[in-house]
């Protein structure tokens, strides 16, 4: 699954902020299905934010994390028009990758 991820980065002063949606199951691999079967674990393990080639925020989650998480972060700089971007890796190997400009 080639995760799809929609992004909004945002000038806020000297700060920009990215809001970023992933599209996830995020199963834990303790439910089970309608048959009794569990429900193998899938999740994403880290998430990578990353500024004119610089990582601004890098993070590993676990199971944990609800479906389709939500992420909102601010760093320093950043101006209209560059380029932000987040990738997923969850642990079955797959990866999200957006991109988006600054506003």
């Amino acid at each position: 699954m080639a995760g799809k991820i929609r992004i909004r980065a945002q000038q806020q002063g000297d700060y920009t902020e990215v809001k970023a949606l992933m599209r996830h199951p995020m199963e834990t691999g303790l439910r089970k299905d309608q048959a009794g079967e569990p429900i193998p674990a899938h999740f994403i393990e880290e998430v990578t934010v990353t500024h004119k080639g610089n990582v601004v925020m890098h993070a590993y989650w676990g199971a944990a994390v609800s479906a389709n998480p939500f992420l909102g972060i601010q760093f320093e700089g950043g101006a209209v028009g560059e380029d932000v971007t987040v990738v997923w890796t969850d642990n079955k190997g797959e990866t999200g990758e957006g991109t988006t400009k600054i506003r």
